[in-house]
């Protein structure tokens, strides 16, 4: 399935004011809702192809969180878990929608993770209906990071933001590249399309702050799977097994830890992108699991 240009994915979209900064968003479709909460370091673009195709049955809304995509891209600031729940928070106050499906990738996750946790302290402005994970660091102890995010994420401040500068368009995509499987690399004009709305705002010299929030996950542990264990949400995990940050490990813990566990294991082959690498098969497994809700 072809890709639309950046031009026409940003034409699709409109901005919410959050404190003064611009926050980008896309809604599509009618129906029940499904928010996305896109992952590090991209944007709402890379699910484009899947917005399209869930909006045909839902109201789907995917923003760009802020740092990313053609959000407003802060120097010099302290982004959080916090303050990004604040902001969907906000932008579900905005569109007036009052309960939505979660479906969360990567970064996306932890935010997920927190607006759960946050759920249970009645804190959202809006009901949780369900939550989907996808490669992302659920559980700390078994997250591999890759000696670029530690370079970027957890030296000195001159140091990340000096290499966050200097990274060449080359060596960015072939880091991108190491997480997908080798049968399902993406495309050269994928990846040209990716580096633009990278450097939107400069957003290439900001990477180091938002990879920071990678390892700041491991002080909300307790508090994020404690309530993945407890809550009454219905919760599945959607795994690609080849990804080395977060691939069959972490499914084998989500097994472990969380009580009657829903999870989706993609092929062999399929690493940390399972959406862009083999849509249809998440698709079918999303699709599934919303069968099963609507059935309980």
């Amino acid at each position: 399935m072809k890709y639309p240009t950046v031009e026409s994915w940003k034409s699709q979209g409109e901005y919410f004011s959050f404190y003064g900064k611009e926050i980008f968003y896309v809604k599509k479709g009618a129906g029940e809702t499904i928010l996305i909460l896109h992952g590090y370091p991209y944007s709402s673009f890379e699910w484009s192809n899947m917005v399209s195709i869930l909006s045909q049955t839902h109201s789907v809304v995917v923003l760009d969180l802020l740092g990313m995509g053609f959000s407003d891209k802060p120097k010099e600031y302290k982004y959080s878990f916090e303050e990004h729940c604040e902001i969907v928070n906000n932008l579900m106050e905005h569109l007036n929608i009052e309960q939505a499906h979660i479906l969360s990738h990567d970064l996306g996750v932890s935010i997920g993770q927190e607006l759960l946790a946050k759920s249970h302290q009645f804190s959202n402005s809006f009901k949780i209906l369900s939550i989907t994970f996808m490669n992302g660091g659920l559980f700390m102890d078994v997250y591999h990071p890759r000696l670029i995010q530690k370079i970027l994420s957890q030296t000195p401040d001159f140091i990340g933001k000096f290499v966050s500068r200097v990274i060449s368009k080359k060596l960015t995509n072939k880091s991108i590249k190491a997480l997908f499987g080798p049968s399902t690399q993406p495309s050269d004009t994928f990846l040209d399309e990716q580096w633009k709305v990278l450097n939107f705002k400069n957003g290439k010299k900001i990477t180091y702050l938002i990879g920071r929030l990678v390892f700041d996950k491991k002080k909300y542990q307790y508090r994020w799977i404690s309530s993945m264990q407890t809550t009454t949400i219905p919760m599945c995990l959607i795994n690609g097994p080849f990804d080395p940050n977060s691939g069959k490990a972490m499914s084998d813990r989500y097994y472990e830890l969380i009580p009657n566990p829903k999870i989706y294991l993609m092929e062999d082959h399929i690493g940390h992108w399972p959406f862009l690498e083999d849509l249809n098969g998440v698709l079918n497994a999303f699709s599934d699991f919303q069968s099963k809700l609507k059935k309980n």
